[in-house]
């Protein structure tokens, strides 16, 4: 189990970087060049800035001006980032110290409850940055394929599908925790009395009934003898 969870870590700890990356960068989404007129120059847009690039490698780049007139689900997508990488920060702290190869976190009990909680932040890492991107996606491609639209159309930027990656990651690696923590608690049969109570309360009547026995034999034995003396 040591070894999937190291992978499992491995795996999350790519993911919030990929997550952290994804947030920070500008190219959410990028001009369509089937659209744009002026082929040798593009616009780039993120969460945080604006940027417009030529064909000769200028790029400039200007942030959002006030948040309250961004639109809806931009400001979405930039509160699930934020939750994203602050769970993902926490499910990698919590990995840290409930993995069995560790030697802190108490005992192995212990160290289950905190993997445990490291899978399920991971996951829900995983989810809001999956939830993000689709978002974005989603208005880039209904603005694309609306016949209605004549505004500046957009295409998928890279942005989009290293989020969408990190996600996964983050999924994955959390996944594999809380598989990796089920052998780690005791099983219990029906009346909630696990196997070593089982064992240890059979092996204790069995000791007593041992330790009974050689009384009940004696006590016996002096009765027949008894018996035996009283007719002679």
């Amino acid at each position: 189990m040591t070894g999937w969870q190291i992978l499992a870590f491995l795996s999350g700890l790519a993911g919030l970087g990929a997550t952290i990356g994804a947030t920070a960068s500008n190219e959410w989404r990028a001009t369509s060049r089937a659209s744009s007129v002026i082929t040798a120059t593009w616009v780039l847009q993120g969460l945080w800035n604006n940027c417009a690039g030529n064909a000769i490698g200028a790029l400039h780049c200007r942030p959002h001006h006030t948040m309250f007139q961004l639109e809806g689900y931009i400001q979405a997508c930039r509160g699930l980032m934020i939750a994203a990488i602050c769970l993902g920060f926490f499910g990698s702290v919590f990995a840290l110290v409930g993995m069995k190869c560790t030697k802190i976190g108490g005992s192995d009990q212990n160290k289950s409850k905190i993997a445990c909680f490291a899978g399920i932040d991971f996951i829900l890492s995983g989810l809001c940055s999956l939830s993000a991107c689709s978002l974005y996606a989603h208005r880039i491609t209904s603005e694309f394929f609306d016949p209605m639209f004549v505004a500046q159309k957009y295409e998928l930027g890279a942005a989009l599908f290293i989020g969408w990656a990190g996600s996964i990651l983050c999924i994955l690696g959390g996944s594999i925790f809380c598989l990796s923590i089920t052998g780690s608690f005791p099983k219990r049969h029906r009346g909630g009395v696990s196997h070593s109570h089982i064992s240890s309360y059979t092996r204790g009547q069995v000791k007593s009934v041992n330790e009974r026995l050689p009384a009940e034999n004696s006590s016996s034995s002096k009765i027949q003898h008894f018996n035996k003396n009283a007719y002679v």
